[in-house]
């Protein structure tokens, strides 16, 4: 598996910001200022949704559009291939809305065979 090609770029879109950032953007439809991004995704900080904006951006998920006003505006939304990724995690988020009892229960069955040891 380490000698997959796709190692690096799972690695990067298991990132949690990246998820957040990607499904924010995704569900928004249509081009985001930072701020507003900023405020949809709970805990994150400037720094870090900086860096997942411009890793997003160089892996072409995410364009950055600067437009030159007083004060300048910057904008992000999906590209074509962000939009195809998207569309997966939204498969992923709406599964683990629907199994998250499941998982509780699941949890709760193995912690309490742990106890018992």
């Amino acid at each position: 598996m380490h000698d997959c090609p796709a190692v690096a770029l799972l690695s990067t879109i298991s990132n949690r910001w990246v998820s957040l950032t990607m499904c924010t953007l995704g569900s928004y439809g249509e081009p985001m200022r930072y701020s507003h991004v900023s405020r949809e995704i709970p805990g994150v900080s400037q720094k870090m949704l900086t860096q997942t904006l411009r890793m997003l951006e160089r892996d072409g998920m995410v364009t950055r559009t600067v437009t030159p006003t007083v004060p300048v505006r910057v904008d992000y939304e999906l590209t074509p291939l962000g939009q195809g990724l998207y569309g997966l995690l939204s498969q992923v988020r709406d599964w683990a809305a629907e199994k998250t009892d499941e998982v509780d229960e699941a949890r709760g069955r193995y912690d309490a065979r742990q106890t018992d040891q």
